[in-house]
């Protein structure tokens, strides 16, 4: 399942909507919720980053996100 996560990749600054980041993952889950958990327990033992919202994708979302944007899958 992919999951789109929204992100700030500065820990002493507020979070400010424009300085959002994205990233995708590629996570082998049953469910949205399970992934959730799993995407913050990964992002946290690999970034200093501050997730601010794990969303699952469905394929139509995946198949719109590679054509409109910089679609890549994060691996640690």
């Amino acid at each position: 399942m992919i999951f789109k996560v929204f992100y700030q990749k500065d820990k002493s600054r507020a979070p400010r909507r424009e300085t959002t980041q994205i990233m995708y993952l590629d996570l082998d889950v049953q469910d949205e919720n399970a992934g959730v958990i799993a995407g913050r327990e990964l992002l946290a033992q690999n970034t200093a980053y501050v997730v601010e919202f794990i969303q699952a994708l469905s394929d139509d979302a995946v198949a719109y996100d590679q054509e409109n944007g910089d679609f890549q899958i994060t691996t640690f």
